[in-house]
């Protein structure tokens, strides 16, 4: 079969053909339909050989959706021809933190050298992929996969983000957005779908705060120097209840704190390696800051319920899989409206 590699520290990825996968027992081979193109994947391939915690090459892609093709001895729950969407944040599935359904945060995953598809097992860029447990299978129903991929990461890790919030976005309450791409975009009509706080977007560039106003965004701001003044200015100096950093870099992290309310939740969601200091002074009163990881599989489950009810509609790119490394290199420079989806069948 065809599938994506990263084959070499600081090389582009490239198509190649490997052997077709077979599953071994309690696993499920899924024929792809559609897999996501993620800001996490370039990342990873910006490591260096000595950051990178698993064996080269690697087949990316950490969201998928493809029908169940076959199964290995013993699986069961699914049946051949399912229709399905893959949950990426793989765990042991015992622990005290998988027991509770959060497999995101397993203990043990490091420890048994679990690493979820695309971010260290053979991933969803590829003809086939193997996964490792019915588990980590969710139905797609009547769902279209190929808008329906991004949500398994896209919509989910900002869903999770906001879950957290929601006790604070109560009418009068404002929730900023910074970073208005593949994830931010959806977080946007999540904020408008889950809350009634007033939605702020911010971003570098005027084309990418038109796609968020067309998603629902109330007021846009450029991402600059200014931005956080301009948000205190806009709520009269109150602050965001919630700031929601898709980009985490040091720049941005420092924004969403200068314009977080008191008691207000600052999330570090963006891989951009940005710190922000907590301490007495540090930050307005009670302020909150965390780093959430991706979410639960009752949580992908939620996010498919609420796309059902059309309140969210990611808007998509897609390409064939050998158009794949153009599209990773499209969003390295910033080029893909919404988010990137490789149709490897297709």
């Amino acid at each position: 079969m065809k599938a994506l590699q990263y084959h070499t520290v600081g090389a582009p990825p490239e198509v190649v053909t490997v052997p077709d996968p077979e599953p071994g027992p309690g696993q499920v081979l899924l024929r792809v339909t559609a897999a996501g193109v993620c800001h996490s994947d370039i990342a990873v391939m910006s490591w260096s050989a000595d950051q990178l915690p698993f064996p080269l090459p690697l087949t990316l892609g950490h969201e998928g959706v493809g029908t169940v093709a076959a199964l290995g001895p013993g699986t069961e729950g699914v049946a051949v021809g399912d229709s399905v969407a893959v949950y990426g944040p793989w765990g042991c599935g015992t622990c005290f933190m998988c027991a509770q359904g959060k497999e995101n945060y397993c203990l043990r995953a490091a420890e048994l050298g679990i690493r979820p598809p695309g971010l260290g097992a053979p991933g969803a860029i590829a003809e086939y992929m193997i996964v490792d447990s019915p588990r980590h299978l969710v139905p797609l129903g009547d769902l279209d996969p190929v808008r329906a991929v991004p949500l398994t990461d896209a919509g989910l890790t900002p869903y999770h983000a906001i879950k957290r919030s929601l006790p604070k976005l109560v009418p009068g309450s404002t929730a900023v957005v910074i970073g208005t791409g593949g994830l931010g975009h959806v977080a946007i009509q999540l904020l408008r779908a889950m809350t009634a706080a007033r939605v702020v977007a911010l971003d570098v560039t005027e084309e990418k705060l038109a796609l968020a106003r067309t998603v629902g965004a109330h007021d846009t701001v450029l991402s600059d120097a200014a931005a956080a003044p301009t948000v205190r200015a806009l709520t009269g100096g109150r602050g965001a209840e919630a700031v929601l950093d898709f980009v985490g870099a040091q720049p941005t992290v420092m924004a969403a704190g200068a314009m977080a309310a008191v008691e207000g939740d600052v999330t570090i969601v963006g891989l951009g390696g940005g710190t922000l200091p907590v301490g007495f002074g540090a930050l307005p009163y009670e302020v909150s800051v965390t780093s959430p990881y991706w979410g639960t599989r009752a949580e992908l489950i939620e996010v498919f319920d609420l796309a059902r009810t059309g309140a969210v509609d990611v808007h998509v790119e897609t390409y064939g899989l050998e158009e794949a490394p153009e599209a990773y290199e499209r969003l390295h420079e910033g080029r893909i409206d919404g988010r990137a989806v490789i149709l490897p069948n297709g």
